[in-house]
């Protein structure tokens, strides 16, 4: 019997839409991240990006352990001499809650054009509403360990 290998011909692509409201920040980013990539379906190729699209809505909602609201730091840089700039988690909730997910989501993917193709599929909205009706997304239960 032979080994299966995806290729693009035979991957076939689904439509989630997962609500965050009540989950735990990493929790979520991990399963999304499987969902992605791919790694829950018969025909994960590791090579290959046969993972499914997905929407989070209510990112602005989700929630952390610990003291992490104050002492989880995002850092960038303006690349101007001494241009570092560092937001706590919580004034990055208040500013950009999309970007918290996205952030989470992309560290737990692999690394160059592969990762960069698989984040792709994923839209993160803050609110309720998305504009990914049209594409009829199913909703994914994703359980709290």
């Amino acid at each position: 019997m032979k080994s299966f290998m995806a290729s693009p011909s035979t991957i076939e692509r689904k439509w989630y839409v997962v609500d965050a409201d009540g989950h735990t920040l990493g929790r979520l980013a991990s399963e999304v991240a499987m969902i992605l990539r791919g790694k829950k379906k018969p025909t994960y190729t590791p090579h290959m990006d046969t993972g499914d699209y997905v929407v989070i809505v209510n990112a602005e909602k989700i929630k952390v352990t610990g003291k992490k609201l104050s002492q989880k730091i995002y850092y960038h840089h303006s690349d101007y001499v001494g241009g570092m700039k560092e937001t706590t988690l919580k004034d990055m909730l208040d500013k950009k809650p999309e970007y918290v997910l996205t952030h989470a989501v992309k560290g737990m993917l692999p690394k160059g054009p592969l990762g960069r193709q698989m984040l792709k599929k994923l839209h993160v909205y803050a609110g309720p509403e998305h504009q990914q009706e049209a594409q009829k997304p199913e909703v994914l239960e994703i359980k709290e360990r």
